[in-house]
């Protein structure tokens, strides 16, 4: 990964994360490549896009020392709970709202009831979980207007303003 950094031009360096769902045989090999390419993403000033799977609060305790170092990016295909909806923003860094959000049983809506617009974007898990209706489908961006409709139910605005926020929130991300 490192020549590549040094080959060409990224805007982001991701997915990269901890991901204990299958195994947690190699924790220890996860934390270090996370914690190199975190320091590479200082390094290049690139943002990151974090997936983590059943390690939400392993993953913000890795990130805190890069973010208090300057990195930034957002957390991919959030599904966490208030609290670390709290801990990654004020870290900084944004919330990936996917489908996700539409599932009954998700408590999505809740936890990120208190978090500002401004601290999220919308994005598929494409191909996987695609939002209701076409839950169990293949997930397409063709979908991220339903996302959209329903993030604008919960924070109790426009989908206009939605879009605009969140586009605006991926264009600081991926465009400065």
């Amino acid at each position: 990964m490192k020549e590549w950094l040094d080959k060409r031009q990224f805007v982001a360096i991701g997915e990269i994360g901890l991901d204990y769902y299958w195994s947690t045989e190699f924790v220890a090999q996860q934390a270090a490549a996370f914690n190199q390419q975190m320091q590479w993403a200082v390094d290049y000033d690139l943002p990151i896009v974090i997936h983590t799977r059943n390690a939400m609060q392993p993953t913000i305790d890795a990130v805190k020392p890069f973010a208090d170092k300057g990195l930034r990016g957002i957390f991919h295909c959030f599904s966490g709970n208030a609290n670390e909806a709290e801990q990654i923003v004020n870290m900084g860094f944004y919330l990936g709202i996917g489908g996700i959000l539409t599932y009954k049983k998700s408590g999505l809506p809740e936890a990120i009831a208190d978090i500002p617009l401004e601290r999220m974007v919308l994005e598929t898990d494409a191909p996987y979980l695609p939002p209701v209706p076409y839950r169990g489908k293949r997930n397409e961006s063709s979908y991220i207007p339903i996302i959209g409709q329903k993030l604008a139910e919960v924070k109790n605005v426009s989908l206009e303003e939605v879009a605009a926020v969140t586009t605006a929130n991926a264009e600081k991300i991926f465009c400065s």
